[in-house]
């Protein structure tokens, strides 16, 4: 009898213990939301129309990506994304705040809560899935290359032809764990050279510091750019990775998680039914996809996510569809990075003719 008396006395004792820690995690949670991951409920959507503004974590360092224009504006395909947020949950495109962050700091800044979104060229792996955040679709298909000096490295034509070189990457990356495998697969004895952020990569390489220097291929091409003779460095064939890249949110709100994948979606299918900034529909158009899209006939599900029956409409006024985000960033308009029948085109538009078996189907590398 004493043993089971004993037992009841713990069992109570522990109930109100819980009781009180549940306590002090409510009266210490932020009352905007920030610094503290967010349980499921959409505590993060009524926290950002709080504050009046969505937080982003991305870059200005990157032409195409997110860098400083003419005007000192950061702009790029990643700020394009946060943009799209801000129009789909406070109807303004410029009501964010961009938190700038080295490659280093992503995970812990997702991780923390901080922000709403992080958009800065971030790979979707498994462990950063499970680890860092909820990684909504991705919108940017890439892998990972190399770039050498055509003069100081002549004979270098291939990756493979980099054996024993001193090869700058940027530290904390899937760059620089890909460079690792690489190195070991085909016996490179591969030296690593890292910093913390790409200017100072880019500006090791440019010095000549390092003989080569790898990034996603879309980056290359871009960083290559702001090299002191972009003409005199070639972007050797190999690519030796996978690197999908999409928009991360913290773990613990399923609504917002939601109401990213819903924008980031909106973008897309807006190209695909051919409405742009310029055509966007206010009346029934007789399309019933386009009507439900855009909030003329019947419903896809805003309701529920806290939307506006018509915030397709808001989207694609204040940024334009996918194409026209990739263009004005990636494209004729940007760096000029290829699209058509590349893995960045459209499923709908064909076959992917320069794809891996052809197709635009994707998981998280196992990594």
């Amino acid at each position: 009898m004493a043993i089971r008396t004993g037992l009841l006395i713990m069992i109570i004792v522990a109930g109100i213990l819980a009781l009180v820690a549940c306590q002090q995690q409510a009266e210490e949670a932020p009352a905007d939301g920030s610094g503290a991951m967010m349980e499921e409920g959409g505590k993060r959507l009524a926290a950002v129309k709080e504050r009046d503004k969505v937080i982003c974590a991305s870059r200005n360092d990157v032409p195409g990506y997110g860098y400083l224009d003419a005007n000192q504006n950061n702009v790029g395909f990643d700020i394009d994304l946060c943009r799209a947020l801000a129009a789909a949950v406070l109807g303004d495109p410029n009501k964010i705040e961009i938190r700038l962050i080295t490659a280093a700091e992503r995970g812990p800044t997702i991780q923390s809560g901080e922000v709403d979104m992080l958009v800065r060229t971030v790979t979707w792996t498994t462990s950063r899935d499970a680890q860092w955040g909820n990684y909504a679709q991705t919108m940017f298909y890439d892998g990972q290359g190399f770039m050498v000096n055509k003069s100081s490295l002549p004979n270098v034509k291939s990756a493979l032809d980099l054996q024993g070189a001193t090869v700058c990457v940027t530290q904390g990356t899937t760059t620089e764990l890909n460079l690792q495998d690489f190195s070991n697969q085909n016996g490179l004895n591969i030296n690593p050279l890292t910093f913390e952020d790409t200017d100072a990569v880019v500006s090791a390489y440019d010095s000549g510091q390092c003989d080569s220097f790898t990034n996603d291929r879309s980056q290359l091409a871009a960083l290559g750019t702001s090299l002191s003779d972009p003409s005199a460095h070639l972007i050797l064939p190999e690519t030796i990775s996978e690197e999908p890249l999409g928009p991360v949110v913290p773990h613990g709100d399923d609504q917002w998680f939601d109401i990213v994948k819903t924008v980031m979606a909106i973008l897309i299918y807006s190209e695909a039914y051919e409405v742009s900034s310029a055509n966007v529909p206010t009346a029934a158009t007789g399309n019933t996809p386009v009507d439900r899209l855009f909030g003329l006939e019947g419903s896809f599900g805003q309701e529920p996510l806290g939307l506006s029956n018509t915030v397709a409409q808001d989207i694609i006024r204040a940024v334009g569809n996918y194409g026209e985000i990739y263009d004005r960033n990636l494209g004729p308009n940007g760096i000029n990075l290829p699209r058509e029948n590349g893995r960045n085109a459209l499923w709908a538009d064909a076959p992917c003719s320069d794809c891996p078996k052809g197709g635009q189907i994707y998981a998280a590398p196992p990594r």
